[in-house]
């Protein structure tokens, strides 16, 4: 007898149910904690998408009241919140649920008391004793806050309990190279057990991100051409019209290889070119993406400029309005040599993609901000037409990430008219305009995620290690030969003109935005 047909994705959705929980946000004081992650909550209120019984913590080293908490809170969800003005009604009631409690990363009397005063709310609240940890803090503070956690009781094995549970998320960067990784991820597993450990990295979060795996699996026109017979070549970028600003002193220990590449270019990287999972269970998926990561052939270190390149911006024009070079940045030194650009070319070495050449750009003070997939299908033979074939004729089929969430084909069409030309045209859908309203913020899906323990948009162990391993070695070799042509772009333009070289020595160009 034939089984009906269950759709995988209803059924995931249909076990997804959110136990009551208490977020406690580490360095609550922060940028992050104001523009992201407190509109992200107040927006999952809004949309009854928290556990009816739920709390938030603020947990930073400076004294405030939980009324002035509250009161900061409010400015911070009426400016940043996607949906304006904010429910005075909503607000009051969620208000309610916010809770600050001050104290040093270091210091044990203030775990000890928050320990209690999280006990004091599960008994307000009924959240149970299920914890998620948000680490809003450097990466240096983790080995310390989850010490200090697991010494006083506020860390749940779920081995020996299974009643309640403890979740921690940790920002990006992980580390700063494969061995700091790696620490990295021995602190943190001293006191948590993997499936416990949340690496956010909010690209995943974003909606055109997650429609990733519909557009390609649950469209079997695409699907059938996502291959090496059919695509030439892809090309991820995520281009940013602002400088560093104040985060000056955060770029001249990152980098955008750091900052961007090895995390949320990775990611895309790897999501455009996995296997159908077998499943849509969390390490089914991210099984795939490793096999991905794992895949790409090593960069030659001794052809790195061949293959990678690097650049920083110099004063130039962004919108009309002067702007400063990177070295004139706030916290940056003179003679810095930090990358505010980089370009590379890559190749995945498995039976799908092998030949196909991926080319990941990412920079600051661009023309203008845009993150997008452009996947570029080979081109039809011109016989039929007579005419000779052309790269700008090629079909691109374009997954915008932002801003315009959306995705679009190019394909060719005949002009109207006795022998009119032919040319390319584009089919368009843009999210806002077909559904009717904006995405939810990629923190508001994360967030929600985690309560519910989906660890699917989150980045495992593995993952990260993978993608170390490729990045270190372009790393390691920048730090033995400095560039002598810094800064080399200017801010307003398209990048250095190596990396136009980079896609010309294969007759190809990166595509306009």
């Amino acid at each position: 007898m034939t089984q009906p047909f269950v759709n995988p994705l209803e059924e995931v959705a249909s076990g997804k149910t959110a136990d009551p929980c208490i977020l406690v946000i580490f360095g609550a004081t922060g940028d992050l904690t104001s523009r992201k992650l407190l509109p992200a909550l107040y927006n999952l209120a809004r949309e009854g998408q928290l556990p009816s019984h739920f709390a938030c913590v603020g947990f930073a080293r400076r004294e405030k009241s939980n009324d002035q908490f509250r009161s900061e809170m409010l400015d911070a969800v009426s400016q940043h919140s996607r949906v304006k003005p904010i429910d005075q009604a909503l607000w009051s009631s969620f208000s309610e649920q916010l809770f600050y409690h001050g104290g040093a990363f270091d210091d044990d009397a203030a775990y000890e008391s928050l320990r209690l005063f999280l006990d004091d709310l599960d008994a307000k609240f009924g959240t149970k004793g299920n914890r998620v940890f948000y680490l809003s803090v450097p990466p240096s503070y983790f080995p310390t806050i989850t010490t200090k956690l697991g010494a006083h009781g506020l860390i749940v094995d779920p081995e020996k309990v299974h009643d309640r549970w403890t979740r921690v998320i940790v920002e990006k960067p992980f580390g700063h190279d494969l061995q700091s990784s790696l620490q990295l991820q021995s602190d943190l597993t001293t006191h948590f057990k993997e499936e416990q450990i949340y690496r956010i990295d909010h690209y995943l979060g974003k909606e055109t991100v997650q429609n990733l795996l519909v557009i390609r699996f649950a469209n079997s026109i695409f699907e059938s051409l996502w291959n090496n017979k059919h695509i030439d070549h892809v090309q991820i970028t995520v281009a940013e019209d602002q400088g560093v600003g104040t985060r000056g002193k955060f770029y001249e220990e990152a980098g955008m290889l750091r900052d961007i590449v090895q995390n949320h270019l990775m990611q895309l990287l790897s999501l455009v070119a996995m296997e159908p999972p077998v499943n849509l269970k969390a390490d089914s998926i991210r099984d795939e993406k490793v096999k991905v990561l794992e895949s790409i052939r090593p960069i030659p270190i001794d052809e790195m400029e061949k293959y990678v390149v690097r650049g920083q911006y110099g004063p130039g024009f962004i919108n009309g309005e002067a702007v400063k070079g990177y070295t004139q940045e706030e916290s940056v030194a003179v003679s810095s040599v930090v990358e505010t650009y980089v370009a590379m070319q890559l190749f995945i070495d498995n039976w799908r993609w092998v030949g196909v050449p991926f080319y990941l750009r990412a920079a600051k003070r661009m023309p203008k901000r845009a993150t997008e997939i452009a996947v570029y299908f080979k081109e039809a033979p011109g016989v039929l037409f007579k005419r000779a074939s052309k790269k700008d004729d090629a079909n691109v089929l374009v997954m915008r990430i932002q801003p315009d969430e959306g995705v679009s084909l190019r394909m060719n069409s005949k002009v109207p008219g006795i022998n009119s030309p032919i040319q390319p045209v584009k089919m368009d859908f843009r999210y806002g305009s077909y559904f009717g309203s904006a995405p939810p913020e990629a923190y508001e899906r994360l967030l929600c995620d985690c309560i519910l323990g989906d660890s699917t948009l989150f980045a495992r162990e593995d993952e990260v290690l993978a993608s170390w391993r490729l990045l270190t070695p372009v790393l390691e070799h920048w730090q033995q030969t400095r560039p002598h042509d810094f800064p080399n772009y200017a801010s307003g333009t398209w990048g250095p003109d190596a990396a136009d070289a980079l896609l010309e020595r294969d007759d190809r160009h990166w595509r306009f935005l």
